[in-house]
């Protein structure tokens, strides 16, 4: 059971790069995606294609929509900002983030690393190139992990520890690609694009879109997407 992990995986660069090192790592791979009524759907067939490459033990698909919150461009009319250019700055928190995100999706990880009997919960958070979510940050998930091992019978009685694993969360996005690279990582069958074109391709001036450019550009490593 040790070596059972649950892993995040959206689809885009940075929980297909975690899902590698989890891999890599020994584990036995649990991976969990979520439709919930996000404007970039597409990224939910890039999940499912990159667990049947890395040969995941189960790829649990969760529904549930978030579309009757609100409150951010990825799930409601507000439109997805098209910046084209990184170096501008910005000042606030953008409206692609979407609320208690990574909240709501760690705490139905956690439900299911209970179950499983896997201690392990690997996340591909970020806090050096990304677009500044508050629960992208290493205290947020420190803060997370402690509540976890407050929440369950499991870790109450002692018979199981949670740690929240974040292999990526110091790297820049270059560094995250060249890591991915080394692993044997098909970026192909990625999807990182917030607003995507209705064929699924990306339109490349989203900040996600802007993101994976900089990381190819950094790693000096074609995007197999764009090339």
């Amino acid at each position: 059971m040790e070596k059972r992990a649950v892993i995040l995986l959206s689809g885009g660069v940075d929980s297909t790069t975690t899902l590698a090192v989890a891999k890599r790592e020994g584990f036995e791979l649990y991976a969990l995606s979520f439709r919930y009524g996000q404007r970039h759907f597409w990224e939910i067939e890039a999940a499912l294609k990159v667990g049947r490459a890395f040969g995941v033990k189960e790829h649990l698909v969760l529904d549930f929509d978030l579309r009757k919150i609100g409150g951010s461009a990825l799930t409601g009319d507000i439109s997805v900002p098209k910046r084209g250019d990184l170096t501008l700055p910005v000042k606030e928190i953008p409206v692609t983030y979407v609320p208690a995100r990574n909240t709501i999706f760690l705490s139905l990880a956690l439900a299911w690393a209970e179950v499983l009997e896997a201690p392990n919960i690997f996340i591909g958070v970020n806090a050096l190139d990304y677009s500044g979510y508050p629960d992208c940050r290493p205290e947020y998930i420190e803060a997370f992990e402690e509540m976890a091992n407050l929440a369950l019978k499991k870790t109450v009685e002692g018979k199981m520890r949670i740690t929240v694993c974040t292999p990526l969360i110091h790297l820049t996005k270059g560094e995250i690609i060249r890591l991915g690279t080394s692993l044997g990582v098909n970026y192909g069958l990625t999807h990182s694009c917030y607003d995507p074109l209705p064929d699924g391709r990306p339109c490349q001036t989203c900040d996600s879109c802007l993101l994976r450019k900089k990381g190819f550009a950094e790693a000096g490593i074609p995007d197999p997407l764009t090339a």
